[in-house]
């Protein structure tokens, strides 16, 4: 058995596994999770985790937050910069390879199951095509997969850096808000972890929904604002109007973007959202708010029409991604 090691390396946590490189789908043998912030560097958590599995390792693969260059990744939100040729040699290892954790995700598109995926939207797939995903978990990530006619090619992206662009008058008046609160308005700071408060403020600031005493309490106590209004948006039994409204709005925001990247790249494989939040919105989702503003792209709406778009499921894609891809790099 030759034991590989995979990484998905963020400025949260950091998941690390150790795979059968000889099976056929890379048979997951240990895992474990690491906060990221209590340690000095990847290879400090890796010799960790090392330890604990007394497995000899070679070679390795880490999907990292933040963009490479040159095999190093300085990681967003951590100060850490992961240096593949520094790793190899400070852990005796044969090969180290790095990509963005986006591009990792894509690249474990490919070898996702029907058990993996959610459909939102049905579509006619062209073999061999692009593969566009969009990933709205703290930020909001982009990336596509190309094939060069044998293999899978990842490519990372900052798209989710790019100007927001609003495409109604709530969206407009949104924009002109967060334009008085920031330098710049990116799509990451509307459709994104970090981003779904401000919708938030939008509405209540502007007049446009009132804050419950209940909700407004439980806001005032929470470390992290956005699974608040994320689980106060999806509670049928006691619905709450600007909670619904936020999610609605991020949703719209969410579908037009996807469908941006998918004009971006011409995605005729699919389009496929990752990250956290998506999982966790699925009947806000599954509404016609996401689909209709997915398709709405005037005289090329026909060519989007035909892009599948489908929800990741399974937590472990990037994880996944990292290994197939220093697997066969």
């Amino acid at each position: 058995m030759s034991v590989f090691l995979a990484g998905d390396v963020g400025g949260t946590k950091t998941n690390l596994a150790l795979f059968d490189s000889e099976a056929d789908r890379c048979e997951l043998l240990c895992e474990a999770t690491f906060p990221s912030s209590q340690y000095p560097s990847l290879e400090a958590i890796v010799q960790v985790f090392l330890g604990q599995a007394a497995v000899p390792v070679q070679r390795a693969s880490f999907g990292v937050a933040g963009p490479v260059f040159g095999n190093k990744v300085s990681v967003t939100n951590l100060p850490w910069m992961v240096d593949a040729q520094h790793i190899q040699e400070a852990l005796h290892f044969e090969r180290v390879s790095l990509l963005n954790d986006l591009a990792s995700i894509a690249y474990a598109v490919p070898h996702l199951v029907a058990s993996d995926l959610h459909v939102l939207h049905d579509g006619s797939p062209v073999p061999g095509g692009t593969l566009a995903v969009i990933a709205p978990g703290t930020g909001l990530g982009e990336a596509f997969l190309t094939w060069d006619g044998e293999h899978p090619v990842p490519h990372a992206s900052e798209g989710g850096h790019t100007d927001f662009g609003p495409t109604d008058r709530v969206q407009l008046a949104l924009l002109t808000y967060l334009q008085e609160r920031f330098d710049r308005v990116s799509y990451e700071r509307i459709c994104s972890g970090i981003g779904m408060p401000n919708i938030y403020d939008f509405l209540k600031d502007a007049g446009r929904a009132e804050e419950p005493a209940w909700l407004a309490d439980q806001l005032a106590t929470a470390a992290d604002r956005t699974p608040v209004i994320a689980q106060a948006a999806l509670d049928t039994a006691h619905p709450c109007s600007i909670c619904e409204q936020t999610l609605d709005i991020f949703v719209s925001v969410l579908g037009a973007e996807a469908g941006n990247l998918a004009l971006k790249v011409l995605s005729t494989g699919g389009v496929y959202l990752g990250g956290g939040i998506p999982p966790r919105i699925l009947p806000v989702l599954e509404k016609e708010t996401f689909r209709c503003a997915f398709l709405n792209k005037g005289r090329l709406s026909g060519v989007i029409a035909s892009m599948p778009v489908c929800v990741i499921l399974n937590p472990k894609a990037a994880l996944l991604g990292a290994a197939y891809y220093g697997l066969n790099s």
